[in-house]
């Protein structure tokens, strides 16, 4: 089969189109006719060396973990899904090497969906990762009907998700993003402020009373400044209302440090979302597979509205 691969850690330059052999099938698992992978920045950070402390890699590595595509055949014990289903998934396993920017790449069935009908390729392979962290945190700090959450990048990839499914929850958004952004986010259902000096008086302005919960999706150390706007939290109070996934320091103010898991039944819920037309899926660039270079540079200049996929 084609796939992208890396023979050693390094740069987007060190990507080459390869032709390797079709991945093992092992139990429990499917194996998927890629139509679409997404591109995401832990992919280009992961083949840098940027996670060797924390997880296992081996090369080749084919990148990827997230995936559109139809089933193909069945393992042992892995009827969940029928040859010619189509499916979606963030395929993460418990080593990094087999991943989804190939024609073919094997899946547990713990790690799948049926993609949803609404959504061509390109679309569904840009949800699992990023909408999954998006849903899991919002999970991790309780947003429900009612709240007001504040959302640090709220246009990029995971934040557009937080923003919809925040919405859908009866939640109100108010999310940073920058001015070009702004009338994007207003379309998604959130209340936009700019980044920068003056965050928290921007956002007393909209919220007097202080927010219920923060995401940080950015980093930077914009978690610690957005304490301060947390409901019955004074500067410098713990709040398990606040969740990063850039930023480990958030441990220290009682926050949580989210990683996102793989999650069927998480693909399943923002299936549903995505058919009810309460989330939606904007595609900035869409590239063929042997692309995928171009596709790590544009992720990693940071200024990328929604997602980043390649066609297979």
């Amino acid at each position: 089969m084609k796939a992208i691969a890396l023979d050693t850690y390094g740069s987007p330059d060190e990507l080459r189109v390869a032709d390797l052999a079709e991945p093992k099938v092992a139990p429990g698992e499917v194996l998927v006719r890629v139509r679409a992978a997404g591109v995401n920045p832990v992919d280009w950070k992961l083949a840098a060396g940027g996670l060797d402390p924390i997880m296992e890699t081996r090369f080749p590595l084919i990148p990827g973990w997230d995936v559109a595509g139809v089933v193909e055949a069945n393992g042992l014990d892995a009827d969940d899904f029928a040859p010619g289903d189509e499916v979606y998934g963030y395929i993460r396993k418990d080593w990094a090497q087999n991943g989804g920017y190939a024609e073919q790449v094997s899946a547990s069935v713990r790690m799948l969906a049926k993609k949803p009908a609404a959504l061509d390729w390109n679309q569904a392979a840009g949800v699992p990762l990023a909408g999954l962290t998006a849903l899991q945190s919002l999970r991790r700090v309780g947003v429900g009907a009612g709240d007001t959450v504040l959302i640090h990048a709220a246009a990029g990839g995971v934040g557009a998700f937080g923003v919809q499914i925040a919405v859908a929850a009866g939640a109100r958004v108010i999310g940073t993003a920058s001015k070009r952004n702004h009338d994007f986010l207003r379309e998604l259902g959130a209340e936009p402020v700019t980044y920068g000096d003056g965050l928290v008086d921007r956002v007393r302005a909209l919220a007097p009373e202080g927010v219920d919960a923060v995401l940080d999706f950015v980093g930077g150390g914009v978690a610690e400044v957005s304490v301060p706007l947390l409901k019955q939290a004074p500067q410098g109070a713990r709040s398990a209302r606040l969740a990063s996934i850039a930023d480990g320091d958030v441990l220290g103010l009682g926050g949580h440090h989210v990683w996102v898991r793989p999650d069927a039944e998480g693909l399943t819920e923002l299936a549903v979302l995505a058919e009810a037309e309460k989330l939606r899926v904007h595609v900035d660039h869409a590239l063929p597979l042997e692309r995928a270079g171009e596709a790590w540079r544009l992720s990693q200049e940071g200024r990328t509205r929604g997602k980043i996929v390649l066609t297979v």
